[in-house]
């Protein structure tokens, strides 16, 4: 395809801000804010992107309070970190790019040192994940949250963002309000798909009239669950439609539970032995070597996996809709385009080369990205890298990446 007949280096409209072309970093963890503030590092990689092209960059994921806090390295949105980040979304927007940020709350994925408190969640129980006992949320605790999201986003106004990414899936805290698996309350917060949406409207509430049309609202939402129990596709588009109606400028379309399903949100094989090689856990290190293959199914990975159930989205909401998922290729994404959405978002293919959107308006067709999840294996632990960046790699990883792709059927 011609550039000339391109829609991906066209500008668009998502509520208040306009991109210079259709390209989002996603928001994908960095673990590149030590004390949950922003860092040197976290600086160079954004930039690296928004030099290379990104018609905004995504930085994640801040927590809205402390007890939102997953790992040591993440973002705590909070008022003494706004100059920092105003420092970077000013350098952002000088090289032409925009900035947004994704705020969220983890619920039950964290753990009393890190949270400092007894994890909570919709429900009372037990999680695997950290693993740690979890605690139900009381209706006065629920609206002090609802609070603190439309806190960050006015804290996020004057860090300079243009616009903030409002997380409601993936089985963080408003997913797991949303979804039957997590939430077995028996108030108005728990039972019907109507009730589980209402913890979801009272922060949506209050993420709008903090937003005040000053700055773009985008969500990213689940499509499905991505297990047995979890909400479906049908769930996922009454979501979608009553997100539509609480005044979002924008929705992001993904799918997946990190605590249930987690590679059916990146698909592909989790690399057990590079997690547990940066593991510094010694009981969790070798209690993920002896059942993580098992805990962690595999999901195939095909470029663009979410777009089938993101058409039957698009067919029952009227607003911008953003695509995730499998954006490897410039045939791909120009197809994404084309089927009606009005923007894309990548993670995986600009930790391979941050300048791909560059390297495509010069004519490259795919990303160098071979999908081994190197980096999402080494990001809990240790700053995002890809692999084909690090000439440190100790032979027990080297034998595992070249497993994974000789199994892809990735040239070793």
């Amino acid at each position: 395809m011609e550039l000339k007949d391109s829609l991906l280096f066209t500008p668009v409209k998502i509520g208040p801000v306009t991109l210079r072309n259709r390209s989002i970093r996603s928001a994908a963890f960095e673990n590149m804010c030590p004390d949950h503030k922003p860092s040197q590092m976290l600086y160079d990689y954004h930039m690296s992107v928004a030099r290379g092209g990104i018609g905004m960059t995504t930085i994640a994921y801040a927590s809205v309070s402390r007890s939102g806090l997953s790992f040591d390295n993440q973002l705590w949105m909070r008022r003494d970190i706004v100059s920092s980040l105003r420092d970077l979304t000013d350098d952002l927007h000088s090289v032409g790019a925009k900035a947004s940020i994704q705020l969220g709350h983890c619920g039950n994925m964290s753990h009393i040192g890190t949270a400092g408190q007894v994890p909570i969640s919709a429900s009372t129980g037990f999680n695997l994940y950290s693993p740690t006992i979890v605690r139900g949320m009381n209706e006065e605790e629920l609206m002090e949250m609802a609070d603190k999201f439309g806190y960050a986003v006015r804290l996020a106004k004057d860090a300079g963002f243009d616009c903030v990414e409002i997380h409601a899936g993936h089985g963080y805290l408003i997913s797991q309000f949303l979804s039957p698996y997590t939430n077995r309350r028996r108030d108005k917060y728990g039972g019907s798909l109507d009730n589980r949406m209402n913890f979801m409207r009272m922060c949506m509430e209050k993420v709008m009239e903090a937003a005040n049309g000053e700055i773009a609202v985008v969500v990213k939402t689940n499509m499905r669950d991505g297990f047995k129990g979890g909400n479906g596709l049908e769930e996922g588009i009454v979501i979608a439609k009553e997100l539509e109606q609480l005044g979002a400028d924008g929705l992001v379309l993904s799918g997946g539970f990190v605590s249930k399903a987690p590679m059916y949100v990146m698909r592909g094989e989790m690399p057990i032995t590079t997690m547990t090689h940066y593991m510094k856990q010694w009981w969790l290190k070798y209690g993920v070597r002896a059942v993580g293959k098992y805990m962690i199914k595999t999901e195939p990975y095909k470029d663009l996996y979410f777009l089938d159930d993101a058409l039957e989205v698009r067919k029952n909401v009227q607003i911008p809709l953003i695509y995730v998922g499998g954006c490897s290729s410039r045939t791909g994404i120009e197809k994404v385009l084309r089927s009606g959405f009005e923007a894309f978002q990548m993670g995986r293919a600009l930790i391979n080369e941050p300048d791909f959107v560059n390297r495509m308006r010069h004519g490259e067709e795919r990303c160098g990205c071979d999908h081994v999840n190197y980096c999402i294996a080494r990001m809990y632990s240790l700053e995002m890298a890809c692999h084909k960046h690090r000439n440190d790699l100790p032979d027990n990883i080297k034998a595992e990446i070249d497993r994974i792709k000789s199994e892809n059927g990735t040239e070793v």
